[in-house]
């Protein structure tokens, strides 16, 4: 089959690509690897490097960047929406507070799903809100689990420390009260992408008084059910690709 598309820039960024596949690479070693003159190979991976497709390591070596998982998580994102409702609401069904599904964004998280209580609506968070990586058990699981430098990084500013997130690897699950807003507290857990890395957060948040200070100890058992349910729906589409991709 011919692996050119007919745009030579689109080709060999795909060569450099393929080639860091197979791992890290200094610059002499990628020449090598894609058989490209050495000025096109540096000027490719930096251009890719720009837009996060690539990245180095602490030797300085090219390696593949955090675009392409972000890429390859939002393509499971439908699977993820679409089995989150049915989660969703079972965990509202069982907690009797409202359930959210959250993503990270940047500097933000974003609620991708929600199953709201019938009433109480004061303490619901809207499908699409936009909210702070600074507080909040979904916060703080969306950052737990990130490698030292980025988690160093959001904890700039954060209402919850190192310790705190030391704390919630260990265990598998987060809370906070009212740590977000005052009155609400939440209760988390991590949701895992068929690589074992966290692509989204499960929560259940609702008033103090009926959550009380430890919500963990009344819910975490149920909100890491449910993340793991949603855990196991990537495992399983990540599994039926493979296949189709040797069939």
């Amino acid at each position: 089959m011919d692996n050119t598309s007919g745009v030579g820039v689109l080709d060999k960024a795909a060569i450099v690509l393929g080639a860091l596949e197979a791992g890290p690479s200094t610059l002499a070693q990628l020449v090598t690897a894609t058989g490209l003159a050495r000025p096109t190979a540096h000027r490719l991976a930096v251009a890719l490097e720009h837009h996060r497709l690539v990245t180095r390591d602490l030797q300085g070596r090219f390696v593949l960047g955090p675009r392409l998982a972000e890429l390859a998580a939002a393509a499971g994102e439908d699977r993820l929406l679409a089995a989150a409702g049915p989660v969703l609401g079972a965990l509202r069904d069982h907690t009797n507070e409202s359930a959210q599904l959250f993503r990270r964004q940047g500097d933000h998280r974003i609620c991708v799903s929600a199953a709201e209580r019938p009433v109480g609506l004061r303490d619901s968070i809207p499908i699409g809100a936009t909210l702070s990586m600074l507080a909040g058990s979904a916060a703080q699981v969306l950052l737990a689990w990130e490698e030292p430098d980025r988690l160093h990084r959001g904890l700039h500013g954060a209402k919850f420390t190192a310790t705190t997130l030391s704390g919630v690897r260990r265990r598998g699950w987060a809370q906070s009260v009212g740590e977000r807003e005052a009155g609400v507290a939440s209760v988390s857990a991590p949701v895992r992408g068929p690589s074992g890395r966290v692509v989204a957060a499960v929560s259940i948040s609702g008033p103090i008084e009926r959550l009380s200070r430890q919500p963990g100890r009344l819910h975490a058992a149920t909100v890491i059910a449910g993340a793991n349910k949603l855990s196991e729906v990537l495992a399983r589409h990540h599994a039926q690709q493979q296949q189709q991709n040797h069939a």
